[in-house]
C-alpha cells in the first residue's frame, strides 16, 4: 500500500514572488534598477564605519589643509581622496557615506511619525464620524493649506532662538523628525478616512460587532490592514519628500550642522565655493541626493500601478 506525499505548502518568499507585484515587478526592468540602486545607496550608507576610509566626525582625522582637494580625475587630486575633499579638509566620499545615512533615517523616521499619526487620525475620523469626523478633517484642512517648509522654517527658527544654537545643533536631527513628520500627517489621514469610509459599511465590520469586538480592535485588526495598499503608496512617495525637505531645510541652515554632515548639510557647505573653481563639493552630493530620491519615486510610482486593483496585469 502506498503512501501519498502531501504537498508542501510554499514558503511565504514564494507567494510573493509568484503573486501578482512579483510579476509585476520581474516585467518591470525600471523597478528593478531603482530597487537595485536604492539598496546599493541604503546598504553603503549603513554600513558607512566598514566602507569609509575616515569617519568625519573624528576630529583627529581631519586635516583643514587637505580642504578642497578635487576628485581623482581632476587635475591636482590626491590619490588617498577618491571624491576629493570639502572646506574642512573631510574626505567627501567618507562624508557622502555618513550624511546618506542621516538623510535616510530622518527621511524614514519622519515617515513613520507621519503615518502613526495621520493613520490615528484618519481611522477615528472614519469610524467615529460625526462632530469628530469634521474637527479632525478641517484641522487637516489647516494644516494642508500651509506648506511643510514654511512650517518647518518657522518652527525651526523659534526653536533655534529659544534653545540657542548649541543646543539645537545637539538635538537637531530629533527637531527635524519632529517637524516633517507633524507637518505631513494630513495626507494619509485624508486617504486612511477614505479608505475606512468605505470598510466600515462591509458585512465583515457588521459582524465583527456583532461578535462584541470593540472599536478600538476592529479599527486596527479588520479595517486597517484592509487600507494598507494606498499607505504604502504615500510612505514610498512621502520618504522622498521627506529627504528633500530634510535636504532644503538643512541647506538654509535650520537642519543639520556641518559637525554632522547630511546631504543637504554638505550642498550647503560647498555653495559658497562653487563658483571659486571647488565645485566637486556641492555637485557631488547634489548628484547623490537627485540619485536617491529619483529612485524612491520610480519605485513609488511602480508600487502605485501594482496595486491598482483598476489596472490590468496581464
Amino acid at each position: 500500500m502506498s503512501s501519498l506525499s502531501t504537498p508542501t505548502e510554499p514558503s511565504r518568499w514564494s507567494r510573493v514572488w509568484n503573486s501578482n507585484i512579483g510579476y509585476s515587478f520581474r516585467r518591470n526592468p525600471v523597478a528593478i534598477v531603482s530597487l537595485m540602486i536604492f539598496l546599493l545607496i541604503a546598504i553603503m550608507s549603513i554600513f558607512a564605519p566598514l566602507i569609509a576610509p575616515f569617519d568625519p566626525y573624528d576630529l583627529g582625522q581631519i586635516d583643514i589643509m587637505n580642504s578642497e582637494y578635487p576628485p581623482l580625475w581632476v587635475d591636482g587630486a590626491d590619490a588617498q581622496f577618491i571624491l576629493g575633499t570639502d572646506d574642512q579638509g573631510r574626505d567627501l566620499w567618507s562624508t557622502i557615506l555618513y550624511g546618506t545615512r542621516l538623510s535616510l533615517l530622518i527621511g524614514i523616521c519622519a515617515v513613520v511619525l507621519q503615518a502613526f499619526l495621520g493613520i490615528s487620525i484618519g481611522l477615528i475620523a472614519g469610524y467615529v464620524g460625526g462632530r469628530t469626523d469634521s474637527l479632525l478633517m478641517r484641522l487637516a484642512d489647516i494644516q494642508l493649506s500651509f506648506s511643510t517648509l514654511m512650517v518647518a522654517i518657522i518652527f525651526l527658527a523659534v526653536t533655534q532662538a529659544m534653545f540657542g544654537s548649541e543646543t539645537f545643533n545637539q538635538y537637531a536631527i530629533y527637531f527635524l523628525i519632529a517637524v516633517i513628520g507633524v507637518a505631513e500627517w494630513p495626507q494619509y489621514a485624508r486617504t486612511v478616512r477614505a479608505t475606512v469610509l468605505a470598510e466600515k459599511k462591509k458585512e465583515y465590520v457588521d459582524s465583527a460587532r456583532v461578535l462584541g469586538f470593540g472599536p478600538g480592535r476592529i479599527m486596527v485588526r479588520h479595517i486597517l490592514p484592509n487600507s494598507l495598499s494606498p499607505i504604502f503608496v504615500i510612505s514610498t512617495v512621502q520618504v522622498a519628500n521627506a529627504i528633500i525637505s530634510e535636504a532644503s531645510l538643512s541647506f538654509l541652515g535650520l537642519g543639520m550642522p556641518p559637525s554632522q554632515p547630511s546631504l543637504g548639510s554638505l550642498i550647503s557647505s560647498g555653495f559658497d565655493y562653487i563658483f571659486s573653481g571647488s565645485w566637486w563639493i556641492t555637485a557631488i552630493p547634489g548628484i547623490v541626493l537627485v540619485v536617491l530620491v529619483l529612485v524612491i519615486n520610480l519605485l513609488g510610482d511602480w508600487l502605485r500601478d501594482a496595486l491598482n486593483p483598476k489596472l490590468y496585469k496581464g
